[in-house]
């Protein structure tokens, strides 16, 4: 077993040895092997990100310790949606190709399970406790309910174009967005019915929500910014454009200049990107006041966070490649190969 100062000095090594232009093939695959072996060997959790490759078959599996490539994951072709419970110990993928709910063990990163769907799924979302998972199925018009424990869909409700799911940290209710509608519906998992409708004045893209579930930041197709809606009152508060941009001419987001949007774990910054211009806006959602641009990859597609807050990562889907941004200097730290079309992206730590 290996000491913790052991691990500190690979991890040391490894990132002086990166810094070399030629560092020799065999010591970086030996590194890179050692540096996640040996945090599951001291007992310690593991931060990692999860990319799902949307034009290929496999989920990129990075170490955000030493941003580095850790694993592959063949899940099936056309990989869409990532979730995952609170206690990081299984992810849940959506497979377009194969109308199904892949669960993943985090700890050896291969499938342990295989739940089937009504039909071709987007973006999930899954409650804290892992006990139900959303997942919008686009060519039926609905929603599955996935009850994991009972490894089934338990509920099928009707919504127009659907397209993601989000959870904001309970365990009693998951968020929908409706294209068709031009609206988010909030769905009541004890009623297994819909609890509110919200309005967004336009077709809603990605979306976050505010964990004391007041408030909704919806992007919208052709509109380089967003909306703040009032969940309670179901009304739109604000409308918030980005700096401008040049038009963007990303092939797999079309009329959506915005497609990454992310509030901070402690739901005082959002991230939101640009596609015309390559790069990501920090909003205050106090003061209302946009950082400086963070350059990232080509076409940035979605944003995640690491659970504890120091670094947000983007799915760059025009480079194929992910961005790893420090949150307290806003500088990209790294930019990591990935597979071919990136776009759901998820960070979890692995106990």
């Amino acid at each position: 077993m290996f000491s913790p100062f052991s691990l500190w000095s690979v991890r040391l090594f490894w990132r002086r040895l990166r810094l070399r232009k030629k560092a020799p093939p065999l010591a970086i695959a030996f590194l890179i092997t050692v540096s996640a072996n040996t945090s599951y060997a001291a007992g310690k959790a593991i931060a990692k990100l999860y990319v799902s490759n949307s034009e290929g078959d496999d989920i990129t599996v990075i170490d955000l310790a030493t941003d580095t490539v850790i694993g592959d994951i063949r899940v099936g072709a056309k990989v869409h949606g990532l979730c995952a419970p609170s206690d990081g110990r299984r992810l849940f993928t959506t497979i377009e190709s194969e109308n199904n709910l892949k669960v993943v063990d985090t700890r050896t990163d291969k499938i342990v399970d295989t739940i089937a769907l009504t039909g071709r799924p987007n973006q999930c979302a899954s409650t804290p406790d892992g006990r139900y998972v959303g997942v919008p199925i686009r060519n039926e018009n609905s929603v599955d309910i996935v009850d994991t424990a009972e490894r089934k869909v338990v509920k099928v409700l009707p919504v127009l174009q659907p397209h993601n799911c989000y959870n904001a940290g309970n365990d009693d209710a998951i968020f929908v967005s409706s294209m068709g509608d031009h609206e988010i519906n909030l769905i009541d998992l004890k009623k297994m019915a819909y609890a509110k409708k919200i309005p967004v004045g336009g077709i809603p893209r990605p979306y976050a929500v505010s964990k004391d579930g007041k408030r909704l930041y919806a992007a919208l197709s052709d509109f380089h910014g967003f909306v703040i809606a009032s969940i309670p009152d179901q009304k739109i508060v604000a409308r918030v454009e980005l700096p401008p941009a040049p038009p963007a001419a990303c092939r797999l987001e079309p009329h959506t200049p915005t497609h990454g949007i992310e509030l901070s774990p402690d739901g005082k910054e959002l991230w939101v990107t640009s596609l015309g211009d390559s790069g990501v806006y920090v909003y205050d959602v106090a003061t209302n006041h946009f950082s400086t641009e963070i350059p990232v990859g080509k076409c940035p597609n979605w944003i995640t966070f690491s659970p504890d807050g120091r670094y947000g990562a983007v799915s760059n889907s025009g480079s194929d490649d992910s961005s790893i941004i420090d949150t307290s200097t806003r500088q990209e730290v790294a930019r990591v190969k990935v597979g071919k079309s990136p776009k759901r992206l998820l960070a979890v730590t692995v106990p």
